[in-house]
């Protein structure tokens, strides 16, 4: 915007390599950087105001909004297991000060992001029509309309519905018309994805410094494996999001073996978090990025993949019988939780209930059934537990959630918008949209037994993953030549 108004700024060389910072791999590396130490040492408010001070110099000389991505994929995830308000009320955020100072800071991001919107709104740019509108905006209406004609229909539940279409779209339709695609580096969101992977891994492993953390003694609660933005399941998710990010690199570098290892890394790390979910799912999605390396691949580079891909087998099968002791007990609780799904069959029996009682629109999100964890402890909806708490109940699968908070209305939006992605892909099938539909396919999978497409944080990385998918110009062959 400064740039804008002061044209001969653009000549300067002190601006011209600001820009060029704020669009590199350094920049997404300090974000990152900084979302890993904001989580593992409680640095929250000085983290948030440093992403003020960045956003405030992207907006008054950057281009465009595209050094914002990074800040906004990492801005959920650096809230620190010691402020977590479900495990430790009198945390950092109980306190008055610090929630002024969290809601100024917000203000002053949204009045930034709004002012770099009108400004490029401004300059007329022919922009043409996102082609996943009309499923975003057929999923909005059936969110605001989840529970019409019911009980569960009311302005929270409304509410509740334009927050969730604003996580999933938000942050796609806000870029398609802030950034100037033709300038976008084609590797820059695998590259901001396999980054934030290392970020995260070392999020997780700070999980296991918590008290009450599970060790290699077996004892511990895998409860207590927790950050200060999710729960085991949500940084299980988050870390398979990331994992085949690299496998883009390995089919686009020389030397790709080295970015086979590290997505072999963040496959290990998706164990860690001690998902089932997540490790059951992001296996199949690991299978499918290890035939897309190896089919891609030429050569030696292929031989190099092959046998890192070896090499993780041959050490997961030395591990399992120098350590099986150690690996058993360290992951009982897992395995005696995936032993217990009558529960979880029993909401799924609820959930269908429910839409034979109001097929049409469904229960609403807050009446229909559902659990959260509150407080450390589950409760469902209805229960007192829940009765202010802003995040309802989920079904833990998003079909059956689907059905029961919206009916066959939300059901249907969901699948046109469903089609329309994976049209996106099939119709051009470059690197760069495999490798981030395999991304989505890591979230969307893990959904089918938790509510990952309905929880906030994996909304928004649903939505740049999308809007990168649709927009970075890409060779459409999906057997690119090596760099």
């Amino acid at each position: 915007m400064l740039t804008e108004a002061f044209p001969k700024l653009n000549d300067s060389r002190a601006v011209q390599q600001l820009r060029a910072f704020l669009r590199s791999g350094w920049f997404i590396g300090i974000i990152v950087a900084l979302m890993a130490c904001s989580e593992l040492f409680s640095l929250e408010l000085y983290v948030i105001y440093a992403f003020v001070i960045f956003g405030l110099a992207i907006v008054l000389v950057s281009e465009d909004t595209l050094p914002l991505v990074p800040m906004v994929v990492c801005g959920y995830m650096l809230f620190s297991a010691k402020n977590n308000p479900g495990m430790h009320p009198d945390g950092l955020f109980s306190h008055a000060y610090a929630q002024y100072a969290l809601v100024f800071a917000i203000l002053v991001i949204a009045v930034l992001l709004i002012g770099r919107l009108i400004s490029k709104l401004a300059q007329r740019r022919k922009q043409g029509v996102p082609k996943l509108l009309v499923g975003f905006a057929l999923l909005g209406i059936a969110y605001l309309l989840c529970g019409l004609f019911t009980e569960g229909f009311d302005a929270r539940s409304v509410f509740f519905g334009f927050v969730q279409v604003a996580a999933l779209s938000g942050f796609y339709f806000y870029f398609y018309f802030t950034i100037d695609w033709d300038k976008v580096p084609e590797d820059y969101i695998a590259l901001l994805f396999t980054i934030v992977g290392v970020g995260l891994l070392a999020q997780i492993i700070g999980t296991y410094f918590n008290p009450g953390a599970p060790g290699l003694d077996g004892e511990g609660d895998r409860g207590k494996l927790y950050t200060g933005w999710g729960v085991w399941n949500c940084t299980g998710c988050v870390m398979a999001m990331c994992m085949p990010a690299p496998v883009y690199f390995a089919v686009k570098k020389k030397h790709g073996w080295l970015f086979t290892l590290i997505s072999c890394v963040y496959f290990l790390g998706v164990f860690l978090t001690q998902s089932r979910g997540a490790i059951l799912f992001s296996a199949v999605v690991f299978l499918a990025c290890i035939v897309y390396n190896l089919v891609v691949s030429k050569g030696r580079e292929r031989l190099y993949n092959a046998i890192v891909y070896g090499a993780l087998v041959l050490g997961a099968v030395l591990a399992l019988l120098i350590f099986s002791d150690q690996l058993a007990a360290m992951f009982r609780s897992l395995l005696e939780d995936g032993l217990e799904s009558q529960p979880r069959l029993n909401l799924y029996q609820q959930c269908w209930q429910a839409f034979l009682e109001s097929p049409a629109f469904g229960k609403g999100w807050y009446s229909s059934p559902g659990e959260q964890f509150v407080n450390g402890n589950i409760a469902a909806n209805g229960d007192p537990a829940l009765a202010n708490y802003f995040i309802p109940g989920f079904a833990h699968n998003t079909f059956f959630q689907l059905i029961a908070c919206g009916g066959i209305l939300a059901f249907v939006a969901y699948l046109i918008h469903r089609t329309q992605t994976i049209l996106m892909v099939v119709r051009d099938p470059s690197p760069l949209k495999i490798v981030a539909f395999l991304c989505i396919s890591s979230m969307l999978f893990t959904s089918l037994v938790d509510n990952h497409v309905f929880n906030l944080g994996p909304g928004i990385l649903y939505s740049v993953l999308l809007i990168f998918s649709e927009r970075v110009p890409t060779k459409k062959a999906p057997f690119p030549k090596r760099a």
